[in-house]
């Protein structure tokens, strides 16, 4: 695998330079994904298996959809609703194609090795996430579960969800999935008015599900390379172009302009985050036993997943 950097510093440099760029475009709100996070600090991706909306791409998306021959398993996370329709992740297992070509000694990964360049710097940084997540984040969750009831838990996870259509919508006509585009208007349209608010998600008893479209999809779907996969403290698994692409959904987040302080939208970001934390208590629950290497599942299930979602 080609390093990218060298010297004592270099190779943190470059994925830190990345991490202050993306920060400086989400503007007031948010860096993260106008979409559910994964998880809140330690995340993989929703597994090919699980359920999605129907597409809106077109014949060519569908030509591009191919079976993948499945060898190896990784830990996945889907975001979506439990079976109460509480916005709960569940855990699963992403089937995911093993790597067979390394491709030429010194030469460009094989289009099927997960890109990693600054792989050590990653894996302190995931190992600074999930210790943050143990003894910080989950901790903080279940004394907010105790006083907050989780019906009052998923009023407030839609409502957030429901304000950040704009991206999805927006991201829905960049990549020419026009269904995908009217139903986040009718779902903004429909929660709230008969969801208060968006309180409650009652688009979903109209059968008109939430597209999952965002703008690193779109760079993708124009044809830009992921580019190296990076992890960053307190923020998900992604790459560079997944990066550049949540800045830039932070940018469309509504709240980044009717929020006039930083400060007010950095604390409610982080009320999301320990919000979506709470109603997913058990999501890692008894999941780093089950496997040898944490890091390179999480790794190689993100990677799989964002190549699927591109397809679709």
């Amino acid at each position: 695998m080609p390093r990218v950097l060298t010297g004592r510093f270099g190779s943190a440099a470059a994925p830190l330079a990345v991490a202050i760029a993306m920060v400086a475009f989400s503007g007031c709100g948010s860096v993260s994904s106008g979409v559910k996070p994964e998880s809140s600090l330690l995340a993989g991706s929703q597994p090919p298996s699980a359920s999605t909306p129907p597409s809106d791409s077109g014949p060519l998306s569908s030509a591009s959809r191919e079976p993948v021959p499945t060898a190896a398993e990784s830990p996945a996370i889907e975001p979506g609703a439990g079976q109460n329709g509480d916005g709960a992740a569940e855990v699963k297992v992403a089937q995911a194609e093993t790597p067979q070509d390394k491709g030429e000694p010194g030469g460009p990964p094989a289009d099927d090795e997960d890109y990693d360049p600054w792989e050590k710097f990653n894996e302190k940084m995931f190992e600074f996430n999930r210790q943050a997540d143990r003894f910080v984040l989950k901790p903080v969750a279940k004394v907010y579960s105790v006083i907050l009831p989780e019906p009052f838990e998923v009023m407030i996870g839609n409502g957030f969800d429901n304000m950040a259509f704009v991206p999805r919508l927006v991201n829905s006509l960049l990549q020419g999935k026009f269904g995908g585009a009217g139903r986040e208007l009718s779902r903004f349209l429909i929660n709230s008015t008969l969801g208060i608010g968006g309180l409650f998600d009652a688009a979903k008893y109209y059968g008109i599900e939430k597209s999952r479209e965002d703008f690193g999809q779109t760079l993708g779907f124009w044809g830009v390379t992921p580019g190296p996969y990076l992890i960053v403290p307190f923020l998900e698994p992604m790459t560079v172009r997944d990066g550049i692409g949540r800045g830039v959904d932070g940018l469309m987040n509504p709240l980044s302009y009717f929020i006039p302080f930083i400060w007010t939208g950095v604390a409610l970001k982080l009320g999301e985050i320990v919000n979506d934390r709470a109603l997913n208590l058990d999501l890692f629950q008894g999941f780093e036993e089950s496997v040898v290497d944490l890091y390179s599942a999480v790794r190689h299930g993100y990677l799989r997943r964002r190549e699927q979602l591109i397809k679709e």
